[in-house]
């Protein structure tokens, strides 16, 4: 696929510049560039060289999806405007993709989540996601693409933990919530595989592959590349958070089966891998 006739919205979040190096020539833009929230704006857009929708716009600030603010941009930007983004879509004749969230699950689920499993969103972030990515169903011709962990050129938890660590602070990380890292490197690579071999439409389940982890048990990992001689402290996620008030409640379980992306032909990496290259990379700077 020529990438000249790809849009990717939400260009400057993590998905978006992984995308970007992938497609150079792709139209990039943003919410300053491109509001997907206005029809109007989406109507006067030149769609005659566009030929697939990438959207990687996102609200992803969970807990302050809490709030009556938050709550609002949360349902403009990842519910109202993948409506919009169909009806172009379907207008068009266009490919869309979208990007959905293992958040679609209460994470009560003993084993890994398949596509077709029934969702249940428990947070307000996570609900609007949901109905989001049930409107990106009705596109004529779209894969829908479930992730977890993201973690990429921007605020992430792998940059965190660097930081704490390089300050020599000894980290109380949640033990209890478990699923894979999935590198933004990794997930734009599997979009890319879907347009090039054109697989049947409907929902894949992308994450980096490897062993189910806990966020305590990642920083661990983290450390121990990074060179760090610190101690991480296990609590559970309802101890975490019993003295944060307003924050929005999480999956236990976050592991997507990759079954079905796999069958595809493309198997992604080892999520140690790309921590490995991600923490060379970052402690270079």
């Amino acid at each position: 696929m020529e990438g000249s006739k790809i849009l990717i919205t939400g260009a400057n979040g993590q998905l978006g510049r992984a995308l970007a190096k992938i497609y150079p020539k792709a139209i990039k833009a943003d919410s300053a560039e491109l509001d997907i929230t206005s029809p109007e704006a989406l109507r006067n857009f030149d769609w005659s060289s566009v030929e697939i929708i990438i959207n990687a716009s996102a609200y992803t600030d969970v807990d302050g999806a809490e709030t009556p603010e938050g709550e609002k941009l949360a349902w403009a930007v990842n519910d109202r405007a993948v409506g919009n983004l169909v009806d172009i879509a379907n207008r068009n004749n266009l490919l869309l993709i979208h990007i959905a969230t293992d958040y679609d699950f209460d994470g009560t689920k003993n084993g890994s989540y398949k596509e077709d499993d029934p969702v249940n969103p428990l947070s307000k972030y996570a609900k609007s996601k949901s109905e989001g990515s049930k409107k990106a169903s009705q596109a004529a011709k779209k894969y829908i693409i479930r992730t977890a962990w993201v973690i990429g050129d921007g605020k992430n938890f792998v940059r965190t933990m660097l930081d704490l660590g390089k300050r020599g602070v000894a980290p109380t990380v949640v033990a209890d919530q478990i699923g894979r890292p999935t590198f933004t490197t990794e997930l734009a690579k599997g979009i890319k595989f879907l347009i090039d071999n054109k697989p049947p439409y409907g929902i894949y389940n992308i994450t980096n592959e490897g062993d189910p982890v806990s966020w305590a048990d990642l920083t661990r990992e983290i450390f121990k590349q990074a060179g760090y001689d610190l101690k991480v402290i296990n609590t559970a996620t309802k101890e975490y958070f019993a003295s944060k008030p307003g924050v929005a409640p999480r999956p236990l379980n976050s592991v997507l089966d990759l079954a079905k992306i796999e069958a595809t032909g493309f198997t992604p990496r080892d999520w140690r891998e790309d921590l490995r290259e991600y923490i060379k990379k970052e402690i270079s700077r």
